[in-house]
């Protein structure tokens, strides 16, 4: 009878977890204190919710003495407002992160260029001198972000000349009619 192959079992889960948080850059947060996330449960800041599932895990393998909390809020889509997140630094200073229309890498990035400290500033010089960019991704956030706004601005743009045109409309059906308008009905 032939022996059975052996089977030579591929990386395990815990090895691929452990891949992903210490890749790098390592997210070390020089004199961070906490770190505080508001964001809303589900339908909306998906940016933030993003950076919270992809990026959150690697901070606090990087930073175990961090104190991390995340609120989640329920958002209906009559209210406005935009996900946050507040660094506190062990100085006493604090720092807001507006997280609102913005992908997952740009709030990466952000929060790396206020507390990154000199690790951070290491590994941007490194890329850039080999002509890679800081963050994989970045670029397409920076232009889908930048399309966005331009979207929004086409957006207020198109509303305002709605609104002009009905005041036109409006002013022109309350001024007296002259000459034959006048006269038929």
């Amino acid at each position: 009878m032939p022996r059975k192959p052996k089977f030579i079992a591929g990386p395990s889960r815990l090895s691929k977890i452990l891949e992903e948080l210490r890749k790098p850059p390592r997210l070390t947060l020089a004199g961070v204190k906490a770190l505080k996330m508001t964001l809303a449960v589900r339908n909306d800041h998906f940016g933030a919710r993003h950076f919270m599932k992809e990026e959150l895990p690697r901070i606090r393998y990087a930073n175990p003495t961090l104190d991390i909390q995340v609120n989640k809020v329920s958002k209906t889509k009559a209210d406005v407002w935009s996900p946050q997140m507040t660094l506190e630094f062990r100085n006493g200073d604090t720092h807001k992160i507006d997280m609102g229309k913005k992908w997952s890498t740009s709030i990466f990035e952000e929060l790396m260029n206020v507390a990154g400290g000199n690790a951070w500033e290491r590994w941007k010089a490194e890329r850039e001198a080999q002509g890679l960019p800081v963050i994989e991704g970045a670029h397409r956030a920076r232009s889908m972000e930048s399309r966005l706004r331009e979207q929004a601005t086409e957006q207020a743009i198109a509303q305002e000349a709605a609104l002009r045109i009905a005041l036109e409309e409006e002013a022109a059906a309350s001024r007296p009619k002259t000459g034959a308008a006048a006269v038929l009905p």
